[in-house]
């Protein structure tokens, strides 16, 4: 089972009076819990093909020409495109950044599908090492801890901050 999962429930057709109408396919996008949806025209569709092709061997999409708008020809070509979005996710073991930014996902650089930040399980050092920001730490919390040399200070938080933060610190 991978982290990236995308299906395309549903197509409207737009018709405007500047163009002539097309079809919107409504892409929903589950990464790592979160769900989001995403709407592209086949038009988008076929750039990110062109695109892809530079990088890596896409799978055939489907056709660019459609006889006729009819729902059943409109539901198959839908069926083609969520078949072709699912099949790059299934052969590709580190997901194209352009095919991240498709489908609005924030990526980070050289990290494989399966892992979101890191693995604990895997073989190379390199692919383990978590990526975590800086944080800041207060020796005492300022809105806990009472200020100053306080006969009664607050033995149990100060207790558990050392031994989390400071395991090797002897108390006072």
């Amino acid at each position: 089972m991978h982290p990236v999962r995308v299906s395309i429930p549903s197509f409207r057709s737009e018709n405007s009076s500047v163009e002539k109408g097309y079809t919107v396919f409504k892409i929903d996008v589950l990464m790592n819990g979160r769900q989001h949806t995403v709407e592209k025209r086949y038009s988008e569709f076929h750039a990110l093909h062109k695109m892809l092709k530079k990088t890596i061997k896409p799978p055939e999409i489907p056709s660019k020409h459609v006889r006729n708008w009819v729902p059943k020809v409109l539901e198959q070509r839908r069926h083609g495109l969520e078949l072709y979005l699912q099949t790059i996710i299934m052969e590709n073991e580190v997901l194209p950044k352009i095919f991240l930014d498709f489908l609005n996902i924030r990526h980070f650089p050289s990290v494989p599908k399966t892992e979101s930040c890191g693995s604990f399980d895997t073989e190379s050092l390199e692919s383990s090492k978590l990526s975590h920001q800086p944080v800041m730490l207060f020796l005492r919390d300022p809105y806990l801890l009472p200020a100053g040399h306080d006969e009664f200070s607050n033995v149990v938080i100060e207790g558990v901050v050392h031994g989390v933060y400071y395991p090797d610190l002897q108390p006072r």
